[in-house]
Parts: C-alpha cells; structure tokens; sequence
C-alpha cells in the first residue's frame, strides 16, 4: 500500500462568467519569486496541488539559490518556483504570465522570465530605499530602471498580512512567514482556485502547530478577499483542463515518486526494501521519504558516508532484501568500487543518482544530464551495468518500479539517473491501481536444481545466476569481488575462466534488451529528421516537436528510458532517418553513445550546460538551424 496525500479530480471549474476581464487561456504560468526564506516553494506547491486537483496538467520548476541562506534581500538570495497549470502542459514554460516578487532583487532576478504584457505582483511595502540598494538599484524607479512592459499590481502584501493577524498574539516575526500565504490567497482568487484544497493542505503542514495553521488560514483568506476588493482593475483568468482518466489525482515531485515506485516494486516482489544512503543535494528528499515509512517495512539507513550507504545495501542485497542507495554525481564517483563489487558479485542493486551540475560540488541545487558516462563505465575492469532514465516527475514512480524489477528479475545492479529538474519539479498524477504493475519474481534456486546448484549456476534464457538467501538450507555459498569459477563458484585465476565470466556478464546485460519496450516514436511520421532525447528533457522535447510540426517543420521525436541496453529496435529506427539530433543537458554524451554504436549514422547535436533546463524555443532554434545549414 503506498503512503499518499490526494485529492480527488474534478472537471469543472468555478469561474465568475460574468465578469468581462476573464481571460481564457488553454495554460497559464505563474512564478513565484522572493527570499530563500520567503516560503516561495510552499506556496508554488499548494498552488499547484490545488490546480492538479481540479484536473489541471501541471508542471513545476523549483529554482534554489546555491547558498544556503545568502543576505536578506540580495540578488544572490532569490528563490523562485514556477509552475505551468492548464490543458496539454509538458513543461514549466519558457516564460511566465505572472510573476510574483516579494522583494526588489526577486523583481530584478526575475523579470527576464516574463512574458511581454504580462503581470507583476509585487509587495510594495518592500520596496523602501535599502531594500532596492541591496538589489542594486541605482535609482528609485526599480519599473523604469528594468525598462518593464507589464501589468504592474502593487499589493501592500506584509501590511496587510500584519493587519490580518494584528490580534493574534503572534510576534513580528512569525506575523512575516506568513506573507508567503497572503500572496497565494492572492493568486488562488486570479486563477479561480478554491480555498478550501489549500486550507486542507496547511492544515496537513501545521497539524502540530494549530495556532500556526490558524494564522495562515486566516491570512490566505485575507489575500483572497484582497482580490476581490482590486477585481474592476485586474483581469481573472480561466484555465482549460485536459479530459483526464478518471480517477484520484495528486501533485507529486520525481524523488517522492522514486521512494514510491520502490515501495511498489518492493511489495510486488515480496522482498523488503532496504536503502542505504548518505545526504547529498539533490537526491536527499528520497531518503527522507523513506525514512517515513517504517509502517510499510522500509528499513532506511543514513550511513556516515556514500561509500557505507552503497556497502551496507550490497550486503542487504545478499541478504535478500531490495537493495537501494541514492546519491548524486559526487556520490556516484565514491560508490564506484562498490558498484563494481555489485556486478561481479551478480547481486540485485538499485542506485539512484539524481543528477546535479558538476564536476566536483559543481552547481548542487542545478540541474544537468552530465552523469550519463560515469553510468555507462565509471568503474573498473569490463564492469557492464543496465542503466534507465526517468522522463518526467511522474515517471520516476514507473522507472524506479523498473530498476527494481530488472536488478531482482536479471540480477544485476541498475543505475537509475534522474536529475534536479524532475527530481524536484512536480506533475499532476494519477494514483495507479496495484494491479495496474506486474508481480515481479526473484530468481530464486528452482527446487529442482537445489542438489546441483552452484553460486554462478545461470538460467539459460536471460544468464542470470540465481539468487540463494542466507540461511536457506543446504544453500551455504560465498561470493565476493575474487573472480569465481563459472562452475563451482570458487576462487579461480584462471584466464580463460575469467574471460568466459567477462563475457557472460556483459551478454546478461545485453539481454535485457529482451525484456525492456521497443523504442517508439511520436511526431510526423513522414518526417525526414528525428530529434532524440533521454531522461528529464522529455517534457521540452515533446512540446518543440509538437511546436515544430505546427509551423511547417516536419520531425519526429524519439526519447530513451532505457539506455544500457537499448531497446532492441533502435538500429532499425534510427536507420529510417536522413538527419538525426541528440539535444541533451550535457555536452553530447548520449550523442556520443549512439555514434559509437551506430557508426554511419551522422548524429547532430543540441547541449547546454547551464545548470538549467531546456528552453522550448532553444531546441526549436537549434533544430532550425541545424536542418537550414
């Protein structure tokens, strides 16, 4: 049974018809902007659970300062989440209909973001003379200065959330954190969303602190009825909704849907989950969620370090639990000697690397698909590992389901590499039923071989050795990082022996290709060029190839979830195109990986490296460019 916090779809919209200033829009985009300590992340996630609720599509980009508490009010400090809500979203949005600035540097960072003629929201009252210096404002006309083109809506936000609580007995401290809430009553009355989803939401935050919930439920109905007293001189807006599933839908975040694709990969198998891990930004969400779910038989272990987090699952794996550790890129490079430790030992290992820019520390709060190489062979010795890729939030709930899957069905570790984008952003999502995933079936010691088993005896379909549990008679056996006889599973030096292993662990990876989907592509199916993409950027690839196609530019699109092995017909499907382009978050390493397996294939290339993620128009520009040379 997975842990979940839902709301129930709904179809209909409220709106007030009547109204003339109503804006119909099939999605809108709304940034959130202000200090790191503003509470822009809590605010932008209710909103869009409530806008996931109503059955909206919705996707999110949380945008964090890499310091951990930068100077009150400085440039360096902004936080931002920006969220895309409506009908056909696949993407946060280049730029945004509304922005809210709690402060002059958030305007000042924020404002490239804006769409021409859109909307500001702005806290005046932190608009004073050392508030825009700190911004490094030259002048007292912060709209002027940035040349602004834009609906501006100043909002006495911290007045009047004092106002609201002046009798609450709450210090001005206190009376501050809830500015955040007062701007989102605000922006629940400009798109229409009901209030009663996000009292339910805070009243879930601050179960333990009802004064706290108090103040806030009284504030956000403060910013709603704010709206209400400015409504003849800002327009509302109406949101279309996608005809979804019926069904239980809920706003989730790519690392609480990779701890939940787990747990159903756990009960699927009937093995217990077991993570070893170590604190690193961006993946440490994972972690925490687990660590909740001792009610399920979750065993979550904070180790004092990345290589005892992979260590300690290693031997759970043995054991015979569903073995995970998570990390980042830096992780990654220290878990290396225990991963290699996981292929020769053929023992099931999840690893979660949730991607950051790097290298070394890098850029921790960004995003970037720079790890893909250090996946593919970043370990010694002919090291072969499966290696799968989330596209979406979402899917991060299927693709830890499948990591689990092929590491218990294929005994074999299985890199999983998500990345800061998907593993933070969030998408609305439809709560599956158990039997909608198949029964996964660890490949036990069949109880006919028991009396000639051996530790590498292997099933002849997919050379998977079988998985004995301690303490299961007569199946006493030793493994470990010494190269084992392919027949007794003892020591051996042998060359010829080690060369038959070598290549018997190399052919079992390869055939997973058996057991994984065919690639399929979506687009123009006349089209002469593909575009490719792999992992988090699925969202701004299909939205450009949709855009694409719309302004007489025929291409089809092909995005990878599984990339060690390919799926078996990517020969054929690549071979059918006269122009084929990798765009990925890093510098061509998956362009790289395909050229090197498909030789007479010329592969173009999009990248960027900016620790942000794609921008529609950038692929679209780059695919022009690329088919106009």
């Amino acid at each position: 049974m997975l842990p979940l916090r839902i709301v129930s779809v709904k179809f209909v919209i409220r709106l007030q018809m009547e109204n003339p200033k109503v804006k119909t829009l099939d999605k809108v985009v709304v940034r959130f902007s202000g200090d790191s300590g503003d509470g822009m992340q809590l605010a932008g996630n209710i909103f869009t659970n409530v806008s996931a609720g109503l059955g909206n599509s919705v996707s999110t980009f949380p945008d964090y300062p890499a310091e951990i508490r930068a100077p009150q009010g400085s440039l360096s400090g902004v936080s931002g989440f920006q969220v895309s809500v409506g009908s056909g979203v696949h993407t946060p949005g280049d730029a945004c209909d509304v922005l809210i600035a709690m402060n002059p540097a958030a305007l000042k960072q924020n404002v490239k973001f804006l769409k021409q003629g859109g909307v500001i929201i702005v806290d005046i009252d932190s608009f004073k003379k050392e508030a825009l210096e700190k911004a490094l404002f030259s002048t007292d006309d912060p709209y002027k200065e940035l040349n602004i083109s834009a609906q501006i809506v100043e909002v006495p936000v911290t007045s009047m959330t004092k106002a609201a609580l002046a009798d609450s007995g709450m210090d001005n401290k206190s009376i501050l954190k809830c500015r955040n809430i007062f701007a989102l009553g605000l922006v629940c009355w400009l798109f229409d969303r009901p209030l009663e989803a996000a009292l339910r939401m805070l009243k879930n935050k601050f179960a333990k602190k009802p004064a706290i919930y108090e103040a806030n439920a009284k504030v956000i109905q403060a910013g709603y009825d704010y709206g209400h007293n400015i409504h003849a001189s800002v327009s509302t807006y109406r949101i279309e909704s996608d005809e979804a599933r019926p069904g239980t839908y809920t706003d989730l975040n790519g690392n609480t849907a990779t701890a939940w694709g787990l747990i159903m990969a756990s009960e699927k198998s009937r093995r217990p989950l077991f993570l070893g891990s170590y604190p690193i930004t961006p993946a440490t969400d994972i972690l925490h969620e687990l660590a909740k779910r001792k009610d399920l038989g979750v065993k979550a272990c904070q180790m004092e370090d990345e290589i005892a987090g992979v260590c300690s699952a290693i031997g759970a794996s043995f054991a015979g639990n569903l073995a995970v550790t998570s990390t980042s890129g830096p992780g990654l490079a220290l878990k290396s000697e225990g991963i290699g430790l996981a292929v020769i030992a053929e023992l099931p290992l999840v690893i979660i690397d949730v991607q950051r820019g790097g290298p070394s520390t890098g850029l921790p709060t960004k995003t970037e698909q720079t790890d893909l190489l250090q996946a593919l062979y970043g370990r010694n010795g002919e090291s072969p590992i499966c290696v799968v890729a989330p596209a979406t939030p979402t899917d991060c709930f299927t693709m830890a389901f499948e990591a689990a899957r092929i590491a218990i069905e294929h005994m074999t570790p299985v890199i999983l590499l998500s990345d800061a984008f998907i593993g933070n952003g969030s998408s609305a999502w439809r709560i599956p039923d158990a039997d909608e995933y198949p029964e996964i079936h660890p490949r036990f010691v069949p109880e006919n071989l028991r009396d000639s088993w051996t530790p590498y005896l292997r099933d002849d379909e997919t050379l998977s050795r079988y998985w004995a549990i301690p303490g299961t008679p007569g199946l006493a056996h030793r493994i470990g990082g010494l190269e084992k006889d392919a027949n007794t599973g003892a020591i051996s030096t042998d060359p010829v022996n080690h060369e038959k292993m070598v290549l018997l662990r190399r052919e079992k990876v390869a055939r997973i290709a058996n057991d994984i989907p065919a690639l399929e592509v979506a687009g123009n199916p006349d089209a002469d060029t593909l575009i490719i993409g792999w992992g988090g950027t699925y969202g701004h690839l299909t939205t450009a190839t949709a855009e694409l196609n719309a302004a007489g530019t025929p291409v089809a699109f092909a995005h990878f979830r599984y990339i060690n092995p390919l799926p078996a017909n990517t020969a054929d499907i690549i071979g059918r195109y006269r122009r084929v382009i990798v765009a990925e978050l890093n510098c061509g390493q998956f362009a790289d990986f395909l050229q090197a397996r498909f030789p007479n294939v010329e592969i173009h290339r999009i990248n960027k490296i900016q620790g942000q993620p794609f921008l529609v128009s950038e692929i679209v520009n780059g695919v022009n460019n690329i088919i106009n040379k």
